[in-house]
């Protein structure tokens, strides 16, 4: 009866899905011609108005792209001229109604400055900004922190349609579902289309483990495609067992039947929020972060027409006056509703999402893998990212927070799903995960729906009695159309002149005009880059990889030529630092480890280690003092406290290592954070002695083996600390310890000695005193002040309640411990 009811419920899935997918084909195909004749013409008005050097080399319109326009690759055989934007000072004389120069500007009382207000700077706020630049209108964006801050950094970095959301439109005949799905694959080919080189097609698998999913998937998958119409990325195709395992050898084999492969965008959230701002200012926008609104200011007739705003670097304050103001805030929707109005009800449902990263080797670097049943009933993604793999998410009620707090229990949720998809001989370790985020989805009720405990699925836009535009919800993919129709909206509420309608679908953004996926090969040849520097500066920079590279110093050896790198594990280099601090306005050190490079996000830890020197270069660049570099490296401490970075306990701290040392007594405890690698001859050594103590050839030893490989590999260890290293191992079998496992003691051993050496390193770099600020000494007052290079000398703890207090400049913060 049950196999009856199955095939009926498959059959139905896969006539609406295909009736849907033809229908919406039709709907895209219909219109195709006319609209991309109508984005020809507006797109060549628009480049026309912007400045030359903004735009290199026009050629003749290419069709098959729906207006956009090719550009002539031999342009870019050498560095070329790049548009500058304003320098951040510039931007807030012009927020303050002054020119470049600081002179004021004689303005209308009876005309604002501006015609729109933008507050936020995520992915929803910076579209706004740049569709409304390119549709003419004068616009200002004000940002409290930096560009994707908040949940625009923090996604799964897919630029997808939803396939689960798709799955809940037929099966709860749920149409609001199914127009989400369809409007976000159309938003998905603009996306790709606009930013080539901060986008790719990703495919997805999934597997299949029973028989009966094979054509439930597979319709599932081809619905997908069907919907996209035109604008699909590849089609879907079916992997027999072995082919499956192929591609992906990590996967579970016992059982397997298949899998269904489907495609995918993935993106760099950060970066693709950061080039949505610079375009905007390059397009007329006057975009500032580290901009905070205060407060509303309204006329006489109470109607909302501009704000008070802070510079939360300097502390200066100053009024901005628009004709409208548009809420763009995100989780913090509600925070800028209440100042318009204190009795306003929330509408944000504040939700987490929690991802974590592990190394390389959980996943093949050119696939995928979605697991769409969870235990609980969620669905779960595997994604290669930036060299690392992406694991999550979860979907849990939350409170809304400036630096949300991965919770231990999340984190290892996700954990306990990967076990279920891999193969049991890979080992999924608690000790692998390099990096942890929460971010907040921003779901929303509609304040003028008549059942308002509904949630809004997709995005909501709302005018207030006082004329606040409000925009909430949605996701990354869809931000476009977000924008498009916010501004709509504020068109119509605030009666503006747009010079010609929305043209965004074609306007593409800061690095695509001059990117080639074989630009890379032009930077190695010119400046002497690694290959995976120069792929990297490529896919992250576009075109503006040349100046990025331009900036790299020489690092003194043979090869590579230039580009120091920051960590030794990942491609970001000392360059990058610099242009993000020129021309990308980047103002603070976590802005700089988080958002324009994303090395907080892949390695906790390596982002820690790199600390140092990225404040050198600041401080260099931005003229810090030293009690200035001193607050940035506890700030950024405090922040990737909230990225995966274990709270240092009293047992597990490096400033007590040292204390050690310095008194001349042996270490007693360290800070484990991550699996040091290996060299080749190193795990050469191990297999080998390994081996040869495998007695019985079961693939285990006696742990009363340690003692002896330790002393046969040269390593002086204090028992307490393997003691250590082994109470945080769950062994699969007494008293007996796996290669594995071994590895991971060995891992810990190396890290401990890591740990000393880097102490000693750190004393002998200490900065001298005629170097300090104001040429005073770092001891003072009979008390030891440690310098901002040790990375556990910020004073945190764990208290009792679960929360982590850290202190800052006197004020006592509260962080969510993991473990809470």
């Amino acid at each position: 009866m049950w196999s009856i009811l199955t095939r009926k419920r498959l059959a139905y899935t896969s006539i609406a899905s295909l009736a849907a997918g033809g229908v919406s084909y039709y709907q895209y195909s219909s219109s195709a011609r006319k609209r991309r004749d109508e984005q020809q013409h507006l797109i060549r008005t628009y480049l026309s108005r912007l400045a030359p050097e903004f735009l290199i080399t026009e050629a003749n319109a290419d069709a098959s792209s729906s207006g956009s326009f090719a550009y002539l690759e031999s342009s870019y055989d050498r560095p070329h001229t790049l548009w500058t934007p304003p320098s951040r000072k510039e931007i807030i004389n012009l927020l303050q109604g002054k020119d470049k120069d600081g002179t004021p500007i004689a303005h209308n009382k009876e005309s604002p400055p501006f015609d729109l207000l933008i507050v936020g700077g995520g992915a929803t706020g910076a579209g706004a900004a740049l569709d409304a630049a390119t549709r003419g209108l004068k616009v200002a964006l004000v940002e409290r922190d930096d560009f994707a801050s908040g949940t625009s950094s923090r996604s799964t970095k897919l630029v997808h349609g939803g396939v689960r959301y798709l799955e809940k439109a037929f099966w709860e005949a749920d149409y609001e579902q199914y127009k989400l799905v369809r409007e976000a694959l159309h938003e998905r080919a603009t996306f790709l289309h606009i930013a080539p080189h901060l986008s790719i097609h990703l495919p997805i698998m999934l597997p299949i483990y029973k028989w009966w999913q094979l054509g439930y998937y597979w319709f599932g998958s081809k619905a997908y495609s069907f919907l996209a119409g035109k604008e699909n990325v590849e089609s879907s195709y079916f992997l027999m067992r072995s082919k499956a395992l192929e591609a992906f050898p990590m996967l579970k084999k016992d059982k397997l039947v298949g899998a269904m492969i489907y495609y995918d965008g993935q993106h760099n959230d950060a970066r693709m929020n950061v080039a949505l701002a610079l375009t905007a200012i390059a397009s007329g926008a006057v975009v500032a972060n580290h901009a905070e609104v205060i407060g509303l200011l309204k006329d006489e007739h109470g109607i909302v027409n501009g704000a008070r705003v802070k510079d939360t670097l300097t502390g200066d304050e100053w009024d901005v006056k628009a004709k409208g103001v548009i809420n763009a805030t995100g989780p913090f929707t509600d925070r800028l509703r209440s100042m318009d109005n204190p009795q306003a009800e929330n509408i944000v449902a504040p939700s987490s999402g929690v991802h974590i990263v592990l190394p390389n080797y959980y996943s093949p670097g050119n696939m995928g893998l979605i697991d769409p049943a969870t235990s609980d009933g969620r669905v779960i993604f595997f994604l290669p990212w930036q060299g690392n793999t992406i694991a999550g998410t979860t979907d849990s009620p939350t409170v809304v927070t400036y630096n949300p707090m991965p919770k231990e229990e999340e984190v290892q949720w996700i954990l306990d799903e990967i076990k279920r998809y891999l193969s049991p001989e890979i080992k999924v370790r608690r000790g692998d995960v390099l990096a942890a985020w929460s971010g907040i989805r921003p779901l929303v009720r509609d304040p003028s729906a008549k059942n308002s405990a509904d949630l809004v699925r997709n995005h909501m836009i709302h005018v207030s009695d006082t004329k606040l535009i409000t925009v909430a919800g949605g996701k990354w993919t869809t931000y476009r159309a977000m924008a498009e129709e916010t501004i709509d909206k504020a068109i119509e509420v605030f009666d503006l002149k747009p010079q010609n309608p929305c043209i965004t679908r074609n306007v593409k953004l800061i690095g695509s005009h001059g990117y080639s996926k074989t630009m890379f090969i032009k930077l190695i040849q010119q400046f002497g880059l690694e290959t995976e520097i120069a792929q990297h500066l490529t896919n992250s920079y576009g075109d503006r990889a040349w100046a990025v590279a331009a900036l790299a110093q020489p690092t003194g050896k043979r090869w590579p030529v230039f580009g120091k790198r920051l960590s030794p594990f990942y491609p970001y280099v000392d360059s990058e630092v610099r242009y993000a601090v020129r021309r990308e306005y980047a103002c603070t050190l976590v802005d700089v480890i988080a958002r324009r490079t994303r090395l907080a996000f892949l390695n906790a830890q390596a982002a820690l280690d790199s600390l140092p020197l990225i404040i050198d270069i600041m401080a260099e660049e931005l003229e810090w003092s030293e009690q200035r570099q001193s607050k940035e490296y506890e700030q950024a401490v405090a922040f990737l406290l909230t990225m995966g970075l274990p709270p240092p306990k009293e047992e597990l701290t490096l400033a007590k290592a040292r204390t050690e040392l310095r008194a001349g007594k042996r270490p007693e405890h360290h800070a484990f954070y991550s699996r040091s690698r290996f060299q080749p001859e190193e795990l050469a050594s191990f297999q080998k002695i390994y081996a040869e103590l495998d007695v019985k050839g079961d693939g285990y030893i006696q742990l009363d083996d340690m003692a002896g490989i330790l002393e046969i590999l040269g390593y002086s260890v204090h028992e307490r600390d393997v003691n250590t290293i082994l109470s945080g191992m769950n062994l699969a079998r007494p008293n007996a310890i796996e290669f594995e496992e071994f590895l991971e003691v060995m891992s810990g051993i190396k890290e401990i000695q890591l740990q000393s050496s880097y102490a000693t390193m750190v004393d002998q770099r200490r900065i001298p005193i005629e170097r300090a600020s104001g040429g005073k000494n770092l001891i003072h007052d009979g008390q030891r002040h440690f310098h901002r290079r040790d990375p556990l000398s910020l004073k945190v703890k764990v208290e009792p309640v679960e929360e982590i207090s850290v202190q800052q400049d006197g004020i006592k913060r509260k962080y969510i411990d993991p473990k809470g």
